[in-house]
């Protein structure tokens, strides 16, 4: 076999391995959402946001399953993110899903629109924590519920900027989450410590 063909088949390998990681990550994904869906009480109907939507991946899996009788907020901070997000909403033609900027006091959602809040990775990012807590919990309906999916500090991550002390490094202890967030109204319902990558979650509802 030439160098070409070497490459050509090397290039393929490449590819090919791209793909299936790429279509495992979206399985996982979906497996994810199914189970939050199913912790959270969500069925055709719900409303539901997505805080820190990132790439929206989990935001859309989400509006699948709520159908179109029900909606999906995705918010971001990050403009390029928002850019990508409202782009990637119009392309795949998504009428439940509306984007919001969020702010890092602020959710910016309406108030009392929200059947199910949730933050994937996103809490241990707050540099206001108490505002925000105040605004997730306005954002709610009477009796919704708010999942928080997050990691205790580990090392080797840079830690993040402008958070407070008592996280502890890039992360968060879960017990300073259940304080911050019953202060500002929640009632905890349940811990699940086995969450994918490590990660836990943490159901609240608003009382």
């Amino acid at each position: 076999m030439n160098k070409k063909s070497l490459l050509a088949a090397a290039l393929f390998c490449a590819a090919l391995a791209g793909a299936f990681a790429l279509q495992r990550a979206y399985a996982d994904t979906d497996d994810e959402i199914k189970r939050l869906a199913a912790i959270m009480e969500w069925k055709p109907g719900t409303i539901v946001a997505d805080i820190g939507a990132g790439d929206g991946k989990y935001a859309f899996a989400a509006a699948q399953i709520v159908g179109p009788a029900g909606k999906v907020f995705a918010t971001e901070i990050d403009p390029d993110k928002l850019a990508k997000l409202r782009s990637e909403v119009s392309k795949r033609h998504l009428i439940n899903v509306t984007i919001l900027e969020s702010k890092d006091a602020d959710t910016n959602l309406p108030a009392e629109c929200c059947d199910a809040i949730f933050l994937r990775r996103v809490y241990h990012h707050l540099t206001k924590p108490a505002e925000f807590d105040v605004a997730l919990i306005r954002s709610l309906k009477p009796g919704g519920r708010l999942a928080i999916i997050d990691f205790p500090p580990r090392s080797g991550l840079d830690p993040v900027d402008g958070v407070p002390a008592n996280r502890g490094g890039h992360g968060i202890p879960k017990d300073v989450a259940i304080e911050e967030l019953t202060a500002a109204g929640f009632r905890i319902k349940s811990t699940v410590n086995s969450w994918p990558q490590g990660d836990y979650l943490l159901l609240f509802e608003k009382q």
